[in-house]
């Protein structure tokens, strides 16, 4: 079984440290990053973390990580969780499971936040810890291949 997982990131959240740090909080997409590779390394994983703000370069990348056959897929998809049907099309497409992350708790927000197109085709959800929901779906993920 592979030890690699993709750490997939969505629109706005190459901006995280700045953007609404009283919901998002002051960590960096970089600082995330840093913390995940040490994590990882404790927990003999690999970590791919990329970030876009366009749908199609997550589909791919989507694709990308069931052709290599990864561990698992951990995807923060911003506010494409709400709206993305292609999204939710790419995850079935897959066999790889994906971890739907979130830094803050959608359900404590604005009502659209409430449902995600991600949620019923991931293998869980980890939402409202910060930057904290990353670590726990990196232990998630190092569960798996148990």
């Amino acid at each position: 079984m592979s030890n690699f997982v993709f750490v997939l990131n969505g629109p706005n959240l190459n901006l995280l440290g700045s953007r609404e740090p009283h919901i998002y909080g002051h960590d960096t997409l970089d600082s995330i990053a840093a913390a995940l590779d040490d994590q990882a390394r404790s927990l003999g994983l690999e970590i791919d973390l990329r970030q876009s703000n366009h749908e199609g370069h997550l589909i791919d990348w989507l694709h990308e990580a069931g052709s290599r056959a990864a561990l698992a897929v951990i995807l923060n998809a911003g506010g494409l969780t709400h709206t993305s049907v292609a999204l939710h099309d790419a995850i079935k497409a897959i066999t790889v499971p994906v971890i739907e992350v979130h830094l803050s708790n959608p359900h404590a927000r604005e009502a659209f936040r409430h449902l995600s197109l991600i949620s019923p085709v991931a293998r869980g959800v980890i939402s409202g810890f910060g930057a904290r929901s990353y670590a726990l779906a990196l232990d998630a993920a190092a569960a798996l291949r148990q």
